[in-house]
């Protein structure tokens, strides 16, 4: 398997002199002890093999990107036991050094929330032990001053009031229905993560959410790309954006070309053996923000 080449910047950078790339901070943990041992959303099947050196190669690609884009990313040890693990979007969300733990919903994940919360602590930041159930960034992202806090599957809505209270941040409140999009990062795909309202814009799949969260999506975001079912069916959603460089799912061709039709600079990567988990680019990326 080849290393991930990024396309050529020039052209789109003339055609949209807006798209600006910012260095970005990540947390990730390489997927030493990745298998599918349970059942715990529907892509997951254990009759289903999964190879763990191929889970390794394709996440060191992502890992390996990033660092090539100009971005830091630090690293959490996976621990035994804990498969999960690698999906470090779950383990937490962070806004200017402050972290707020995850709670996990299900038996097999919960020992993550206070490993993830012990590593914080270690590294500085000051850490929320959180009162509700929430999976972190899975469920809370950052588009420019807001937060939009998603639930119906796994973090609890009054969560989303604990966030705007510890963040003093206006929170949205949106409503997932499709199991197969059980958080909102397989949903959405922020891709201008601004500090300011203005510019701030993301991708979404309306049939993952109820009628009242499309309408909220509609207004917020006039100018949203909506991504096709095919593209949702793949994570194509679960993303990650700098501002200018998007990194997507591999197959995800149809995305592909409306963010590069945006200006945008989409850079595909192959995490098949991770969406074994349920997981993607994003799953596999907890944002930093000091």
């Amino acid at each position: 398997m080849s290393t991930p080449t990024l396309n050529p910047a020039t052209a789109d950078r003339r055609a949209n002199p807006a798209r600006t790339a910012s260095p970005r901070h990540y947390l990730m943990c390489r997927p030493e002890h990745f298998t599918v041992a349970y059942r715990i959303n529907p892509w997951m099947d254990p009759a289903v093999p999964t190879d763990t050196s191929l889970a390794v190669e394709q996440w060191q690609k992502l890992y390996d990107l990033y660092r090539e884009l100009g971005h830091e990313v630090e690293l959490i040890d996976q621990i035994a036991g804990l498969p999960d693990m690698v999906y470090t979007a779950n383990g937490g969300f962070v806004i200017g050094n402050v972290a707020y733990g995850a709670s996990f919903t299900h038996a097999q994940r919960q020992p993550e929330g206070p490993a993830f919360m012990e590593w914080f602590g270690e590294h500085g930041y000051r850490v929320v032990d959180p009162q509700n159930v929430n999976e972190g960034e899975g469920d809370f992202l950052l588009v420019g001053p807001r937060i939009l806090a998603g639930t119906g599957f796994r973090s609890a809505s009054n969560s989303h009031e604990e966030v705007a209270a510890l963040f003093g941040r206006e929170v949205v409140t949106l409503t997932l229905v499709n199991p197969n999009f059980y958080h909102l990062d397989t949903a959405i795909s922020v891709l201008d993560p601004l500090t300011d309202d203005a510019g701030a814009n993301i991708a979404y799949l309306p049939s993952a959410f109820d009628d009242a969260s499309r309408a909220t999506l509609e207004r917020l975001y006039p100018d949203a790309i909506i991504v096709s079912e095919e593209d949702g069916s793949i994570l194509g959603l679960n993303s990650i954006s700098d501002g200018y460089n998007v990194v997507i799912a591999a197959r995800a061709k149809g995305f592909e070309q409306q963010l590069r039709d945006r200006g945008y600079n989409p850079i595909g990567v192959d995490l098949s053996e991770l969406l074994l988990g349920g997981g993607g680019v994003k799953c596999c990326t907890l944002e930093l923000r000091r």
